[in-house]
């Protein structure tokens, strides 16, 4: 289980920073349905599948399936901070709540990958 959610957070980071850097993905993720968000959710799920097919502890159907939750799920969290931010006029450099949230986003995308780790595990 551990080297899963290693390897997921790692993947996490890689597609959520650095391959999430162009304004495209991330400049209208607080509307719903903006082309750009759901990009991001599929580099995350893409991201995703890649690490858990080459994962002996799971087969392919499975792994597309995690795959799936992760990006509907990712998706969901991103948009729900993103409009929160927007609706309550919080950014970086204006409001401490902003970085709670931020905080917060990332809590619950590392939650998502530990769920997954321990599906995989469970008989």
């Amino acid at each position: 289980m551990f080297e899963i959610l290693v390897w997921l957070l790692v993947k996490h980071f890689i597609c959520d920073f650095p391959l999430q850097s162009h304004p495209f993905l991330y400049s209208h993720k607080g509307e719903y349905g903006a082309l750009g968000g759901i990009c991001h959710a599929l580099i995350q799920g893409l991201g995703s599948l890649l690490v858990l097919v080459l994962l002996p502890q799971i087969d392919l159907e499975s792994a597309f399936l995690f795959a799936a939750i992760d990006t509907v799920i990712h998706y969901h969290i991103d948009w729900a901070k993103m409009s929160t931010n927007k609706k309550m006029g919080w950014g970086p450099t204006t409001n401490e709540k902003f970085w709670i949230l931020l905080g917060f986003d990332q809590f619950l995308h590392h939650m998502t990958y530990v769920l997954i780790a321990f599906w995989i595990m469970s008989p």
